[in-house]
């Protein structure tokens, strides 16, 4: 652990190693200027959903406010909790941790949901954060063509050096085991979408997150904690003003 450069170098180098050359900054400003573009499309969102819903990852397709709200909640309520409690553990300042994130992969924080979302910028984003569960990130991937096939060969490029980003990435991934477990988690899930997940040390076995994790960590879950919010504006407002912690009636239920 001691020569993982997340946790040995200046923060003024890992800034510099996530960002890469001008020439690298530009093109990532470009991939991000294009994911944005996908919020102008209307139809992007359904077509994806549709497609997750072919493969039954999705049995119910949420409203778009369900969506939005939905977003809202697994960001306050898992996302964001959850990774801060990682790093925290880890002495690592959750707020830098995101300027590194950026300057790596910008484009990698403007689409909780993962539904819009190229293929790129969802193996970028794999690859850039130890996840608390990937199973989530993998069902996308399964909707796109090639897409976990893809990840596969960019994770093996990753842990043999060889990978473009390797540098950045190197400047923000803590954990020395986490492309590994990654690897064998994506070469499992290929041959069952059942494999067991790799869950994040702060995840796994805990009382805090238990529920919350168990809700948001496949896309199944999601969605149906998704479909459980209000569908009009007004009571979807009211619950993201109101609710302030998480709503353990709404959480999917525990299977035995």
């Amino acid at each position: 652990m001691d020569d993982v450069a997340r946790l040995t170098q200046s923060p003024l180098s890992l800034m510099t190693q996530a960002a890469g050359s001008p020439g690298e900054m530009a093109e990532k400003l470009a991939r991000l200027a294009k994911a944005l573009t996908q919020y102008a499309r209307p139809t992007a969102i359904d077509e994806r959903l549709q497609r997750l819903h072919r493969l039954g990852y999705v049995e119910q397709i949420p409203s778009r406010v369900q969506l939005a709200i939905g977003a809202y909640d697994m960001l306050r309520f898992f996302i964001v909790p959850a990774a801060e409690d990682y790093y925290e553990s880890k002495g690592i300042n959750f707020n830098f941790h995101q300027v590194l994130r950026f300057l790596d992969d910008p484009a990698s924080l403007v689409d909780p949901t993962g539904l819009l979302s190229t293929t790129d910028n969802i193996i970028g984003h794999l690859m850039q954060v130890t996840h608390a569960n990937p199973c989530y990130d993998l069902q996308l991937l399964d909707a796109h063509e090639g897409g976990l096939e893809e990840l596969e060969k960019q994770v093996e490029q990753m842990l043999a050096g060889t990978h473009p980003r390797t540098r950045s990435i190197q400047a923000i991934i803590e954990d020395p085991t986490y492309h590994g477990k990654l690897l064998d988690y994506v070469r499992a899930f290929r041959v069952a979408r059942d494999a067991q997940a790799p869950i994040r040390e702060n995840v796994a076995d805990s009382d805090r997150f238990k529920a919350i994790a168990r809700t948001f960590g496949t896309v199944p879950n999601a969605m149906r904690y998704f479909c459980r919010l209000p569908r009009d504006p007004l009571s979807a407002a009211r619950h993201a003003l109101f609710t302030r912690r998480f709503p353990d009636h709404l959480a999917e239920p525990e299977t035995h």
